[in-house]
């Protein structure tokens, strides 16, 4: 009986041990996804500064066009490039 009992109890040891590596991998891989999400985050507002930058910048350029060519109307001759 007692060869048994020890057969049981490395089983459970060796089960036991292997959750634990388990969590520890599960626990590493979680704190690299933590870092991961925080450097999207960081560059997901960065990005979000510039497309603000960029708006105004647009926003800024349209107020400067002179008026009657923000339509796209105007002679066909003005919108050929100069090698022509």
């Amino acid at each position: 009986m007692s060869g048994e009992s020890d057969a049981g109890r490395t089983s459970v040891g060796e089960t036991v041990g292997h959750l634990e590596a388990r969590v520890t991998e599960l626990e590493i891989k979680a704190s690299f996804a933590e870092d991961l999400v925080d450097h999207l985050n960081a560059q997901v507002a960065r990005q979000q500064e510039q497309i603000d930058a960029l708006v105004r910048e647009i926003t800024q350029l349209r107020r400067q066009m002179p008026e009657g060519r923000g339509d796209g109307a105007g002679s066909l001759r003005d919108e050929l490039p100069p090698h022509y």
